[in-house]
């Protein structure tokens, strides 16, 4: 056999539409094969990575809500009077339907947004517009007034809108009345009113603890549909969490139940191909625009349903490290052999703290592997719902 090569690869796999109902593993591993056997195919190989976008999982699910289930739900857990939703992130396709719902559930809104921009980096202003204005961030509150005194209209740098007045407009057409505010502490929103939505994502625990202890009635997006409501879908772990918009009036809920179908994926691939693959469902991956400055993950995690080989980070030695400083004074086939002998010898256990280690990334392989997904996937046309993924597990002396 000739050697290897070749790292890791990542293929987007071509499938076809998904719908309600579809049995997702069989479709899955239908088109993973056909890819595999295509003209541009590939040779199935143990712990080879399936991956299926959050997006496809849902939608076969059936997890779907209606604007009017949203609605009911706020109402009854926060009286449907004067609410609070306080740091939601800034965007359409996230966020705007549930406020609509939001909306219809209340008859006053306070919409108090986070400045200079969202938890994700969508910037409502830069830091020298903050600068010069005299504006002090962390402690400063700014009525919408005196927002739009200091700061005139702002639209966001990639999709144009002015999501102050964007978010302002959506509710009143919902049938309530909005108020608008600026602050970055929690606790400024009972000022307003008890009854409060912290939208906020990865920061939303701490945002419930701090306003329950000072009183509040407060429920995260977490806890909004979080069961069903009138027949609709839902998610008993992140509720509206994840949730994308899927028409003018309905969300897609983040998936559920799904780890039976990984496990069902990797049960299918082995019984075709007498090979162990592993199988993650995938949605935002984890990383930063360095122009605009957008933290992706809008998702309240990466992977929430994968196989167990799946689990834990990264154990691997920096290769520029040993070759600087343990063998900076081996070269070719010397230096070759020193770092294979390396590698082959490091413990089994975390490397963390040894310095041959620093500079690689102590983060969680579904993570990783996920941010490798949405971006081989993209968020538009490409029509690859599903990422195959070779040599993600391989070093520098696989294949040798």
């Amino acid at each position: 056999m000739s050697e290897r090569r070749v790292g890791t690869v990542s293929r987007g796999i071509k499938c076809p539409i998904f719908r309600e109902g579809d049995d997702l593993a069989a479709m899955v591993t239908e088109s993973v094969l056909k890819a595999a056997n295509s003209d541009d195919g590939f040779e199935v190989r143990d712990r080879d990575i399936v991956c299926i976008t959050e997006s496809v999982v849902a939608r076969c699910q059936g997890n779907y809500a209606d604007v009017k289930d949203i609605a009911a739900d706020v109402k009854a857990k926060l009286g449907g009077e004067t609410i609070g939703i306080i740091w939601p992130i800034l965007s359409r396709n996230r966020f705007a339907i549930c406020l609509r719902g939001m909306a219809m559930g209340a008859k006053k809104i306070v919409l108090m947004l986070s400045y200079p921009s969202d938890e994700v980096g969508n910037a409502l202003l830069t830091m020298d517009q903050i600068d010069e204005a005299g504006v002090n961030p962390y402690s400063d509150v700014l009525t919408l007034e005196k927002y739009r005194e200091l700061f005139g209209e702002n639209k966001h740098q990639f999709t144009g809108v002015d999501y102050v007045a964007y978010y302002g407009d959506l509710v009143r057409e919902a049938g309530a009345e909005v108020e608008i505010i600026f602050a970055n502490h929690a606790e400024e929103i009972l000022n307003y009113t008890k009854n409060v939505i912290n939208c906020d994502i990865h920061t939303r625990e701490r945002t419930k603890r701090k306003l329950k202890a000072a009183g509040a009635n407060v429920y995260g997006m977490d806890e909004i549909l979080s069961a069903p409501v009138n027949g609709s879908g839902y998610n008993e772990d992140y509720g509206l969490l994840g949730s994308n918009k899927s028409t003018e009036d309905t969300v897609k809920l983040f998936p559920r139940d799904a780890q039976a179908l990984v496990e069902k994926i990797q049960a299918n691939m082995l019984e075709a191909t007498g090979k162990h693959v592993e199988v993650m469902v995938y949605g935002d991956g984890a990383f930063k625009d360095p122009v605009g400055k957008i933290w992706e993950l809008a998702d309240p995690v990466v992977s929430p349903f994968y196989t167990k080989g799946l689990e834990g980070t990264p154990n691997e030695l920096k290769l520029k490290y040993l070759a600087d400083n343990d063998f900076a004074d081996l070269s070719g086939e010397e230096l070759t052999k020193a770092i294979s002998k390396a590698i082959a010898d490091k413990p089994q256990e975390s490397l963390v703290g040894n310095m041959a280690s620093e500079g690689t990334t102590p983060r969680r392989l579904t993570d990783l592997i996920g941010s490798l997904c949405d971006l081989t996937s993209g968020s538009g046309d490409k029509g690859t719902p599903v990422v195959y993924i070779q040599g993600y597990f391989d070093n520098y002396t696989t294949g040798k």
